[in-house]
């Protein structure tokens, strides 16, 4: 399924080009994804968009708590995964709500162990319908330039 959220993104929405479904089904399929991922990675997005437009947050947009990963999250995401949502959150490019939007979208993969390239991607997901363009570009360098991030 991570193979399709990648195309997607890489084909329509960098572009802001976003064809009806039915469309993109015959399209990813013609390029050899497997229906059952199709209808997972579309519906992976489906709730991307119902959370960022579901922003009943309360007080959590402003917390500047310490966030505590159960061992679940820490299954998934990993240590280095947690590791790099610190670092971002501490560097001011996420704030609560898009750490939890991350941390959803993690689990919804389905997938325990997740790398830090797919978590990667996963930020860069949730943040493009939600940054301006010039501080996308800036975060997409940051994540996948060449220099690695260091939190000091």
């Amino acid at each position: 399924m991570f193979d399709i959220l990648v195309y997607l993104f890489e084909n329509y929405l960098e572009a802001h080009a976003y064809p009806d479904e039915s469309t993109l089904t015959r399209e990813l399929s013609a390029a050899g994804f497997d229906h059952s991922e199709i209808n997972l990675a579309l519906s992976w997005f489906q709730g991307l968009e119902e959370l960022v437009g579901n922003q009943t947050t309360g007080n959590l947009g402003s917390s500047v708590g310490t966030r505590l990963y159960t061992d679940n999250e820490y299954e998934c995401l990993g240590v280095e995964g947690i590791g790099l949502l610190a670092f971002l959150e501490g560097s001011g490019i996420l704030d609560a709500i898009r750490r939890e939007q991350i941390i959803d979208r993690s689990f919804a993969v389905n997938e325990r162990g997740l790398s830090v390239e797919q978590i990667k991607w996963i930020v860069l997901f949730v943040l493009w319908g939600q940054s301006e363009p010039q501080q996308f570009v800036f975060v997409e360098d940051l994540l996948f330039g060449d220099h690695q991030p260091a939190l000091h």
